[in-house]
């Protein structure tokens, strides 16, 4: 799993779950020749990534700066946040400015978390993706 998932695990609080089996109503026969139909998936609401973080950091005390440093991120979803798991983030969202570590890389590995919660699904203020 990569670091991005991991990330988006913490803030959904998703926990992979075996798929559902279908089994036939207790006492009915099978209908010959018929397949079984599977269920619809169920729509899942978007997650307000910003209010889900701001929560857990509010039950944290603070949670730092957590909407423009990513090493602050890392550390309210208790996830490794040393330069080598950044390193790794960065080469998994294909962020390349400025040296490992930098301030500019860091800035834009923020933004890339950011616009990379809104591609999955997450509702995340314009202002942090940009």
């Amino acid at each position: 799993m990569g670091i991005f998932s991991s990330i988006w695990n913490k803030i959904t609080g998703h926990k992979p779950k075996p798929a559902p089996q279908q089994t036939p109503a207790a006492g009915a026969p099978p209908v010959p020749g018929a397949a079984p139909t599977a269920a619809p998936a169920p729509t899942l609401a978007p997650v307000d990534v910003e209010a889900v973080l701001s929560d857990l950091a509010a039950s944290k005390g603070g949670g730092g700066n957590w909407r423009t440093s990513i090493v602050d991120l890392l550390k309210l979803l208790d996830l490794d946040s040393s330069l080598s798991a950044r390193k790794d983030l960065a080469e998994e969202l294909n962020v390349h400015a400025g040296e490992h570590g930098s301030a500019e890389q860091n800035i834009a590995l923020s933004k890339a978390v950011w616009r990379k919660l809104a591609e999955n699904g997450g509702q995340v203020p314009t202002s942090l993706r940009d």
